[in-house]
Formats: C-alpha cells, sequence, structure tokens
C-alpha cells in the first residue's frame, strides 16, 4: 500500500492536472486560455531554472522534439475545449494516451507487454467506444477526433521524454526547460493572425495564467515526488483518477451533465490506464 503523504500528494496532482483543464473549458477563448497557462508555466520555469543543473547534452535533442510536439498538444487541447465538453474530451485524451504509449513501446521499443497490459489496453477501447455511443452534435463529434488525435501526440511525447529524462539526469530540470522551450511556438501557434491585441493581457489574466501554470507544475512535481517516495507503477496508476476527477469538476464549475454512459465510460477507461500502469 501507498503510505498516506504519497497517496495524498498523488491524488492531489491528478486534481491539480483536471484542474487546468477545467478552467481552459471555462474560458469564452480556449485557445487564450491554453496560451495563458503556457505563459504562467514558462514564467514559473524561469525562476526556478537558475537553481537547478543544466540536463546533460544527450538530453537536448529529446527536448527539442517534446517541445515541438508539444505545440501540437496544446493546439490541439484548445480545439478539443472549443468543440466539446471536458466530460467528453478529457477522458479521451488522458485515457487513450496510456494504451497508445504501451502499443508504441512495444512495437518501437521492443518493451514487453503481460498480459495485465493487454486486458488494460482493452478496457480503454472499451471505455472509448462507450463514450463514443449515442447521439453527439457535429461539435461534440469534432472534439472526440481532436481528442483521440490528441490522446496520439500524447503518447509520441511520452516516448520521447521517457528517454529524454533519463538521458537528462536532472528529471525536474528537464521538465521547466521543456516548459520553457516549448512556450514561444505554442504561442505563435494559438494566436496566430490573431493580431498583436491578442497579446494583450490584463492583471486578473496575468494571475490565472500564474495559477494554472502552477497546476500544471504542481502535478508534476508531486508525481516526481512520490515516485522517490514510493514505487513508481502504484503511483502513475493512482494519476489516472484525474479523469473523474475532470468529470467531478465539470460538474461543479461549469455545469456539465455527463449521464451514466458517460461516468461508465470514463471510470472503464480509468480502470483500463491503471491496470497498464501495473502491468
Amino acid at each position: 500500500m501507498l503510505p498516506l503523504p504519497v497517496l495524498l500528494a498523488v491524488l492531489l496532482g491528478a486534481a491539480l492536472h483536471a484542474a487546468w483543464n477545467v478552467g481552459v473549458r471555462a474560458g469564452g477563448d480556449r485557445r487564450r486560455e491554453t496560451a495563458l497557462v503556457v505563459v504562467g508555466a514558462a514564467a514559473l520555469s524561469a525562476l526556478t531554472l537558475p537553481f537547478l543543473p543544466l540536463p546533460r547534452p544527450a538530453a537536448w535533442p529529446y527536448l527539442a522534439t517534446s517541445a515541438t510536439v508539444h505545440v501540437g498538444y496544446f493546439w490541439l487541447l484548445a480545439a478539443a475545449y472549443t468543440r466539446g465538453s471536458v466530460a467528453l474530451a478529457y477522458p479521451l485524451m488522458r485515457g487513450a494516451a496510456p494504451a497508445l504509449t504501451a502499443v508504441a513501446a512495444w512495437l518501437v521499443l521492443g518493451e514487453h507487454l503481460p498480459p495485465l497490459g493487454w486486458l488494460g489496453i482493452g478496457a480503454v477501447c472499451g471505455g472509448v467506444l462507450l463514450m463514443a455511443r449515442g447521439r453527439r452534435t457535429v461539435g461534440e463529434a469534432a472534439a472526440a477526433r481532436m481528442a483521440l488525435a490528441n490522446a496520439l501526440v500524447i503518447a509520441a511525447y511520452t516516448l520521447v521524454d521517457g528517454v529524454g529524462v533519463r538521458a537528462s539526469e536532472t528529471p525536474l530540470a528537464y521538465t521547466m526547460w521543456l516548459f520553457l522551450l516549448t512556450t514561444i511556438p505554442t504561442l505563435l501557434a494559438l494566436q496566430y493572425r490573431r493580431g498583436w491585441t491578442a497579446w494583450r493581457t490584463t492583471a486578473p489574466e496575468c494571475l490565472r495564467a500564474l495559477g494554472a501554470g502552477a497546476c500544471s507544475i504542481g502535478s508534476y512535481a508531486l508525481a516526481l515526488w512520490a515516485m522517490t517516495r514510493a514505487p513508481v507503477a502504484p503511483v502513475a496508476a493512482l494519476r489516472e483518477t484525474a479523469m473523474l476527477f475532470g468529470l467531478v469538476l465539470a460538474r461543479i464549475f461549469l455545469g456539465e451533465h455527463p449521464g451514466p454512459r458517460r461516468w461508465a465510460a470514463a471510470a472503464t477507461i480509468a480502470a483500463g490506464a491503471m491496470l497498464l500502469r501495473l502491468a
């Protein structure tokens, strides 16, 4: 069993991850809200990096690749939330990614996938199919497609970072540099053709940026700390509760009504992702 402080830290990290996603969806302009998350995380990273060692030279190609891939991640995230709800998009993005990562690691890296892993993949696929059932608007159908496309992007940068962070020998510094390197190209992609007025920010927006950036960094930092105090597999599995946190927060703050089918689908996806992490 996980020690209680580790259990609470991982659950808090999962809630923080869900919180900044709900914050993006709550804004009227989801591309702008996503840009605020990126800027806030970059600002906090810039303040922290002077106190951290540099990643080793072997890690920099992976950092550059991952930063490029992350541009697609943030663009697709904003696009999915522009068209659909958190209850639809978040479980698809968060849950399908581990299954795709596991299959890619098996095919590309030759990592063995045990029977429990295949059971997890089956559960994720079943949950995704359940989520996709029923009538939906044109916007929701587009949101589902973009969420699943983003799951592919998440799987891609997970594989890159899995190798890069080992080469860096400084996981926290690797993460902070990643946030920083992603900033400019992501902002250009999100604010493309919007003119200089798109770069003007108000004091409340600056506070939202710092808050969302802190949630993003805090979520990952808590997971890193937990993995130094407990086995990696159960910590990673428990992080998948973020999907359920996302539905609860969207219900409370956005007034979304997922319905029994989407709750069941999200729970099935979460269970499958946990099985994959524990495999």
